[in-house]
This record gives C-alpha cells, structure tokens and sequence, in this order.
C-alpha cells in the first residue's frame, strides 16, 4: 500500500476539435498517443506507446473507442 500507484485523471478533450492519433516512426518503431488538432493540424503528445496495455490505457482515460484512433506514419 505504500507504493501503490496512484492513478490520475486524465483531462478532458475536445470532441469536435481534436482528433485522437497514435503516430508511429517508420524508422524507430517508436509511438506516441495523442490529439491532432483538425483546424491547425497541430499534434499534441500525450504519452508514448510500448504495449498494447498503453493504448488501452490511452483509451480509458480519454473514453475512446480503439476504433475512434488513427494511426499515422
């Protein structure tokens, strides 16, 4: 109990504004979740992506579907 991981919240996004991406390098392999914005096109990263247990997480905090997520190289 005394190292247990505290979860936080994660703040809410705008539906209409942002889109949810996970951008990979083709070269790397590296992935990165975050928010695109559809006006400017500017992405916001949120966190990185190892496993498939951080997209999962990635959804539950921001109440994604996985199928809502785009990918992009």
């Amino acid at each position: 109990m005394l190292f247990k991981k505290k979860r936080t919240e994660a703040p809410a996004f705008d539906r209409t504004g942002k889109v949810p991406v996970i951008r990979a390098s083709i070269c790397t392999g590296e992935q990165t979740a975050g928010f695109r914005d559809a006006a400017s096109g500017r992405f916001t990263e949120v966190m990185l992506v190892r496993d498939r247990r951080d997209v999962e997480e990635f959804c539950r905090l921001y109440g994604l579907q996985e199928e809502e997520i785009r990918r992009e190289w």
